[in-house]
């Protein structure tokens, strides 16, 4: 099994445990993944809601840029910093990411 394929399972593991109301665990789970496969998307995205909801929200801002050094032409990674920033009080930085989201989203071959 390769270490993307154990990544996913733990990810899936860890979202369990968020449903059943351990958002800490879930986190901590997400923590160990992004240890080991820095650059797994699912998990750096999870983190910077869950992080932010746990209160830890220079963490939750953290792994949300991650998402969009991942994924630099995806209009939704700059959507979901632009929230992430927005709860954590960072409204000037939120309204660059939302800009960065909409440009994207006007440029050709940019996803929607």
């Amino acid at each position: 099994m390769s270490e993307s394929q154990d990544s996913d399972q733990l990810y899936d593991a860890a979202v369990k445990l968020k449903d059943a109301g351990d958002m800490e665990g879930a986190a901590e789970a997400l923590l160990k993944i992004v240890a080991a496969e820095p650059d797994h998307l699912h998990s750096n995205m999870a983190l910077g809601v869950y992080l932010q909801k746990l209160g830890r929200l220079e963490e939750a801002i953290k792994h949300a840029v991650k998402v969009t050094e991942i994924q630099p032409e995806d209009p939704f990674s700059f959507t979901q910093l632009s929230v992430i920033y927005q709860r954590c009080g960072k409204i000037l930085e939120a309204e660059d990411a939302m800009a960065k989201a909409h440009a994207l989203q006007g440029r050709p071959g940019g996803k929607h």
